[in-house]
């Protein structure tokens, strides 16, 4: 018990001391976990959007694909993007295995359909008397698309806020094509997991407590994004 008490002492003791290690893992995490949220959200949106408004063959496999995607398994898309990535694999030729790159890009493989689907369900719930009654008043297809944007606008920010918390909270994926190097590719999920087999438990439960921190922040967004989203209705 003790040495559980004396490891929270010392966890502290980082934070508020703002350990240069820790600090540097904490930047990585955000830059890696932002970057694959702004390519998840640059082609989830408008994908989204498409399959939300429009009607086409295939649509339904689409939204389905989508779904399933959203529960795909972490280790898989480790897997394949190694394979791909590595000297033997087609693009190996870039070099991107283990880099921050090669994360931000499983982070992002693993954001795209929570953007995309949660994008595509918040569209689709909007009241089609508000499509009508823009077509009615003359409105071109560009500004209904608009109008229909802005009425979903709640669910897609929290379709985007909940894509971001589950890559902050990826390990599986980033690990299998980052390598887990320090000062290059450790963030704080594979640290944590790293520290604690080598049982250094007082980094591993300082990171833990400021992703729980940033985990708690998320939710406390999306919660409020949320019910913004149901007093405008």
């Amino acid at each position: 018990m003790d040495s559980i008490i004396s490891g929270f002492v010392k966890a502290f003791s980082l934070i508020f001391h703002l350990d240069k290690e820790l600090l540097g893992i904490i930047f990585l995490s955000l830059k890696v976990s932002g970057l694959a949220l702004i390519i998840a959200a640059a082609i989830g949106l408008p994908f989204g959007a498409i399959i939300g408004l429009r009607r086409f063959y295939g649509r339904d496999l689409i939204i389905s694909v989508l779904n399933t995607f959203m529960g795909l398994p972490p280790v898989v898309v480790g897997l394949s993007l190694y394979l791909i990535l590595s000297r033997s694999g087609p693009l190996g030729f870039m070099g991107l295995l283990y880099t921050p790159s090669a994360m931000a890009t499983a982070q992002s493989i693993l954001a795209f359909p929570i953007v995309a689907s949660l994008c595509h369900s918040a569209i689709v719930s909007v009241d089609p008397i508000i499509k009508q009654a823009s077509v009615t008043l003359g409105a071109t297809p560009l500004q209904v698309t608009i109008t229909i944007m802005k009425e979903a606008r709640y669910g897609i920010m929290s379709g985007v806020i909940a894509a971001f918390g589950r890559v902050m909270a990826e390990v599986g994926a980033i690990l299998i094509v980052g390598g887990n190097i320090a000062g290059y590719t450790r963030v704080m999920t594979t640290t944590i997991a790293l520290e604690t087999d080598k049982g250094n438990f007082e980094l591993a439960l300082a990171l833990g407590i400021v992703l729980l921190a940033i985990s708690l922040m998320i939710n406390m967004v999306l919660h409020y994004v949320q019910k913004l989203g149901v007093r405008t209705k």
